[in-house]
């Protein structure tokens, strides 16, 4: 049994490492459990759907990188609030939400997305 902090530092390195370092398959070798389900439409659940994926992300978008702004834990599950910066002046607000088996393993995965606009009815910014 894994505890809270090591369930969060486990899925701040698998986002790091399958997004900003663009290793998917050793993101998933090192930090997910014997499934994987994905709820984001544009990915096929399971590994290699996520690998599949995240290769082609790299391959069609040099450069792209991710900020972890925040992260939370609750119970079994890990929120990153996170600011992804992509080519051509593309960014985006989002939250990942990641649930964890009792070994710490990553075993699923929501998340939601947000265009950061260009002009905002406040000064608060999103992050």
């Amino acid at each position: 049994m894994t505890t809270p902090e090591q369930n969060r530092k486990n899925v701040i390195a698998f986002y790091e490492m399958m997004f900003n370092d663009c290793e998917p398959a050793e993101a998933i070798k090192r930090y997910v459990g014997e499934e994987y389900i994905q709820h984001n439409v544009h990915v096929t659940s399971g590994k290699q759907g996520f690998i599949d994926y995240f290769i082609r992300m790299a391959d069609e978008f040099p450069g792209k990188h991710v900020d972890i702004k925040r992260s939370f834990v609750d119970g079994n599950h890990v929120i990153l609030h996170c600011h992804q910066i992509w080519p051509e002046g593309l960014e985006y607000a989002g939250i990942d939400i990641f649930r964890v088996d009792d070994a710490g393993k990553i075993v699923e995965h929501w998340d939601v997305l947000q265009v950061i606009p260009a002009e905002s009815a406040n000064d608060n910014g999103m992050f």
